[in-house]
């Protein structure tokens, strides 16, 4: 009897269903509170706000919270479903958002918003926070071989991903939009969304592999089929390139390494095979960065052994030239000093004597130089 009235005096217990149905009856209710203007409406552009997914299994998507609904949803500890919410560090008001909002370091939260932080994977009491960082070619430069660098920040934490990046994004933009057409795979964990992000960000390097593919085959013709003497400024330029490359790739192998290796918190072990995917394009492109830099060295060696060949050549008939010329020096020479008796001086057939011998000795070291192999 008293065990009954204790069980009848406690709490009830929020099963995982009726959590949901809370939830989306709070949101509903704040949505109307809103609309009775209770809620204060954002004073902010739209595009000022961040982009926000929050799926819960059992209703519809949400895309549309308001930021005093995102704060209640957030402190909560164990809400349904999961949330993403996407910050662009160039407005104020979404970094001010990530500031007061998410209870995440401050040491985190500043990385985050310097875009020269370096690739990392940190773990916090309440968040897992990693940098991954992209590549592309830029578009509005007439430097074929010039690039730029973008990182990608990730908070985790359980049911909850936040993104930070600068300006427009192609990972976030084609994520978001798959997210929002199919919610099933946001149900499925944040960390699912995480490596879909981290999947493109990363896939982003193929492009610029094969462009560089292009560059050293033009090069390698460049040197062996026809010489062009401006090809080690190009052959240094996609060198850059290279060196860029496998500089930011060196960091993530070891991000991704953490991810699929060792245990992480706020990651599920079960999730470890989808970044061991993720980990094997990193070793296939820093494979395939080593082999550039193997077949840029050789293009170097071979240019610098035909410059090389090509200076033999000219040496060699400048050589020629002048061990042929000594006859014709010595006998003018000796023959055209201002001495009054010089043998065949006085000769009506001198020059043609003179001219005869030049010729002549010239004609024997010709023979001589091919018999040496020489000529």
């Amino acid at each position: 009897m008293s065990r009954r009235r204790s069980r009848s005096n406690e709490p009830p217990r929020l099963r995982r269903g009726d959590a949901t149905r809370k939830v989306s009856h709070q949101m509903l209710e704040a949505q109307r509170a809103e609309q009775r203007g209770e809620l204060p409406r954002p004073t902010v552009a739209p595009s000022s706000m961040p982009r926000i997914v929050y799926a819960v299994p059992g209703a519809p998507v949400r895309t549309d919270l308001h930021p005093a609904m995102l704060r209640e949803l957030v402190v909560r500890e164990g809400f349904p479903g999961v949330l993403w919410v996407d910050i662009d560090n160039e407005s104020r008001h979404q970094v001010a958002l990530l500031e007061k909002v998410f209870d995440f370091h401050p040491l985190a939260v500043e990385d985050a918003l310097n875009p020269q932080s370096r690739v990392k994977i940190d773990a916090y009491r309440n968040s897992l926070f990693v940098i991954v960082r992209g590549l592309r070619f830029c578009e509005n430069t007439d430097d074929p071989y010039d690039v730029e660098t973008y990182n990608l920040c990730f908070f985790m934490a359980k049911n909850l991903l936040v993104t930070v990046h600068s300006g427009p994004s192609v990972p976030v933009d084609v994520v978001y939009e798959r997210m929002v057409a199919n919610p099933d795979q946001l149900e499925r964990g944040a960390e699912r969304v995480a490596h879909a992000l981290m999947d493109i960000t990363v896939d982003e390097y193929f492009p610029v592999l094969d462009k560089i593919d292009e560059f050293v085959d033009g090069l390698e013709e460049r040197v062996y089929q026809r010489f062009d003497q401006d090809v080690m400024r190009d052959v240094f330029a996609v060198k850059r390139l290279v060196l860029a490359m496998r500089r930011h790739l060196m960091p993530q192998r070891e991000v991704f390494s953490v991810l699929t290796n060792r245990p992480t918190p706020f990651l599920p072990p079960e999730s470890q095979v989808w970044f061991r995917d993720i980990y094997d394009h990193v070793l296939r492109i820093n494979d395939s960065v080593d082999t550039y830099r193997e077949l840029l060295a050789n293009v170097m060696d071979s240019y610098l052994s035909q410059v090389s060949n090509r200076l033999g050549q000219v040496t060699k008939g400048l050589s020629v030239i002048a061990t042929l010329s000594v006859p014709f020096v010595v006998v003018s020479g000796m023959w055209g000093m201002n001495f009054e008796h010089i043998p065949l001086s006085g000769q009506a057939h001198g020059f043609w004597i003179m001219l005869a011998v030049q010729l002549g000795l010239g004609g024997f070291l010709i023979w001589l130089l091919r018999r040496w192999g020489l000529l």
